[in-house]
């Protein structure tokens, strides 16, 4: 069982400011999409407003408990029994002083070593490694799904609302800061968010791709430059090392128990066992 961070506190100022935002943007465009926009859609309490109200509540709720999970669950080799003498690709870290296994990297920002690392996330002020990967992946999906989702209602929010009458208001439209200058009105404030959320589908979208497809060729971030994975055991036992044995119910809660194939420190490598 994986361990709790004791310190989740942002180590630099760049992950203080990034995680900041998107701990303000998640509620805040959670309230425009499901509180302003879609009520324009359909009437309240209706099942076609309640239908897509589940939807958009279910997703928040595994976007927020995936990213509790990230910055919460402790990937490190802190706490950790580690052997006097290490095996074959193991390394000596000087800074924390520590044999560290395969496909451990220290982190600088951290400041310490990451099983399985991945890459430290600026989101949530921490590294991705071995213990969290699972909840890192299913956040993003569910980021994508919420932007792409949002989107979509969002169109049809600015054909239908946004009037397009004047070279100010399309100043507006098309550079939203522009607002802090110019006379700005309520819905100039939506298009904004409504920029924000375009801008963040086509980022988890790119997002999502690299890391499924990392994780499908078993592969972390570090290990990218590599023709071939060590690691690579197939694409579905690839998945079964990230989101665990039962990686196909994952996706509806991070409380859903999926035991890891591996314990991030005793690795096999295998260069020709790809599932056909």
């Amino acid at each position: 069982m994986a361990l709790m961070r004791t310190n989740i506190y942002p180590k630099s100022i760049t992950d203080a400011c990034v995680t900041s935002f998107l701990l303000v943007i998640i509620p805040v465009i959670y309230y425009f999409e499901l509180w302003v926009v879609l009520p324009r859609f359909y009437d309240t309490w209706s099942f076609k407003y309640l239908f897509h109200f589940c939807i958009g509540n279910f997703i928040l709720f595994n976007i927020c408990s995936n990213l509790i999970a990230i910055i919460l669950t402790d990937t490190s080799i802190s706490g950790k029994i580690l052997p006097a003498e290490g095996g074959k690709d193991w390394r000596f870290c000087s800074v924390c002083e520590s044999l560290t296994p395969p496909r451990s990297w220290h982190c600088s920002i951290c400041n310490i070593c990451i099983l399985k690392r991945d890459h430290h996330c600026i989101f949530t002020s921490c590294c991705i490694g071995h213990n969290n990967h699972r909840f890192f992946l299913v956040f993003v999906f569910y980021m994508f799904i919420a932007t792409v989702y949002s989107s979509i209602f969002n169109i049809q929010f600015i054909d239908a609302y946004v009037k397009f009458d004047s070279w100010v208001n399309l100043t507006k439209i098309i550079f939203p800061l522009a607002m802090l200058f110019l006379e700005w009105t309520e819905n100039q404030l939506y298009v904004a968010f409504i920029i924000i959320v375009l801008l963040g589908s086509a980022f988890t979208a790119v997002l999502l791709y690299y890391h499924l497809s990392m994780i499908l060729n078993g592969l972390v971030t570090p290990e990218r430059k590599l023709k071939t994975s060590l690691y690579d055991q197939g694409k579905i036992r690839n998945l079964e090392v990230v989101l665990g044995r039962r990686w196909y119910l994952v996706w509806i809660s991070p409380f859903l128990k999926s035991e890891l194939t591996c314990d991030g420190i005793n690795w096999e490598a295998m260069h020709s066992t790809k599932e056909k």
